[in-house]
């Protein structure tokens, strides 16, 4: 039985799978950077949806996985949310279309949005789907998950707050998922009043991404799908985000290891 885990950029799981094996494999006319550690495999698809369903359909082909998650970076919606929170929804809702993908353990809505969410639209998201995060590519793993009969799982980590103002991200995001990065730092160097703001976000998103690595390390491991021991310096790397990842998923991923 293996696992895969797809992420959007490898920035989110770098210090988890810095010491993984990589190869390259093709799909649909893509490449595709695998990084392998036992019987845990991860792939980064890109931003958004229609990248992240490439990405799982991709590897659900090439290695067969009994479970998919969707892990990465969400934005809070519930104001009690900071940099750093993980969560591991219970539901998980398309807002393109409204289809609900119900997981029988965690807890909270995770909604999944087309576009870079700002405060007025995590506002209106959480009106509307009483949800506690949005992300760009859960309900897009959910739905190639379940055309393939692959279980599926969340876990995301808060990289900003909900009254946080994202600078305008979207128009760096090319056509196959990857973020412009060169593109995006000429537009804020031009623009002082981005710099506070863009600092404070890469900021959150480091403090994200070992959160998010302790809780994948966590699952991993009590899942029997990686010894704890072989995880190397990803281990090391996420342990300042491991305790307080296991403490918000405990209760879900011990409610699906023993199903």
């Amino acid at each position: 039985m293996r696992i895969a885990i797809i992420a959007a950029m490898e920035r989110e799981v770098r210090p988890l799978a810095r010491s993984w094996k990589v190869r390259v494999i093709e799909h649909g006319g893509r490449r595709f950077r695998i990084f392998e550690n036992g019987d845990a495999v991860l792939i980064c698809g890109g931003i958004g949806a229609a990248a992240a369903r490439r990405a799982t359909e991709a590897v659900i082909q090439e290695v067969r996985p009994a479970l998919v998650i969707s892990a990465g970076f969400a934005g809070a919606v519930n104001g009690s949310l900071r940099a750093g929170d993980i969560l591991e929804p219970r539901t998980v809702i398309n807002a393109a279309d409204g289809v609900r993908t119900e997981l029988g353990w965690g807890e909270g809505i995770l909604v999944t949005s087309a576009s870079v969410a700002g405060k007025e639209q995590k506002d209106r998201l959480g009106k509307a789907y009483g949800a506690s995060a949005v992300d760009m590519e859960a309900a897009a793993v959910a739905q190639g998950a379940e055309a393939r009969g692959v279980e599926f799982a969340v876990l995301k980590a808060v990289s900003d707050a909900a009254d946080f103002s994202m600078p305008a991200m979207d128009r760096f995001v090319a056509a196959d998922g990857t973020f412009r990065s060169a593109r995006f730092g000429c537009h804020v160097v031009q623009r002082p009043w981005l710099w506070g703001t863009t600092i404070t976000l890469a900021r959150n998103s480091s403090k994200a991404s070992r959160a998010l690595c302790g809780a994948l390390v966590s699952y991993l491991a009590r899942a029997r799908f990686c010894p704890l021991e072989s995880l190397g310096s990803g281990l090391q790397a996420a342990k300042d985000g491991a305790e307080c990842a296991i403490a918000h998923t405990r209760a879900g991923n011990e409610s699906h290891t023993k199903a």
